[in-house]
């Protein structure tokens, strides 16, 4: 018999525009951002960068990680995170070889990222997330 499931909380999102560089070789490229979060995906928050494609390039990030990749080396695999030394963050999105390295300002990220604990405090992200589909999708 299937245990009665706790109604979700309401859906909660935060979202902001940012200013962040593509770092080249040659010259920093300013890139317009709309950093994201959604109390859905709790543990995320999503960057996405208007590009001149058609549709926004979208990177999830752990918003632990941007908390501690502002004040030390952080992150694995695609993403990479960690301070440069005039007070900005410094994220290598991608993998080794095609790696893009993007300069944000690291108080206003990180800002942002602490606002998202005020929404759903640490502890309580898996009350947010809505596990019916997946059940009902392994046939539970």
């Amino acid at each position: 018999m299937l245990q009665p499931v706790a109604p979700l909380p309401a859906p909660r999102t935060l979202t902001r525009h940012m200013a962040m560089e593509l770092l080249t070789p040659g010259a920093a490229v300013r890139i317009d951002t709309t950093v994201g979060y959604s109390s859905r995906d709790p543990h995320a928050l999503s960057i996405a960068f208007h590009l001149l494609d058609p549709g926004p390039v979208v990177w999830c990030l752990d918003r632990e990680m941007i908390l501690t990749g502002s004040h030390a080396p952080a992150g694995a695999g695609e993403v990479h995170l960690h301070p440069a030394p005039d007070g900005g963050l410094l994220m290598g999105l991608g993998p080794t070889g095609y790696r893009a390295t993007v300069r944000c300002d690291q108080e206003e990220l990180t800002r942002f990222a602490r606002e998202t604990f005020v929404l759903v405090p640490r502890g309580t992200e898996e009350q947010h997330i809505d596990w019916q589909p997946l059940l009902a999708s392994l046939g539970r």
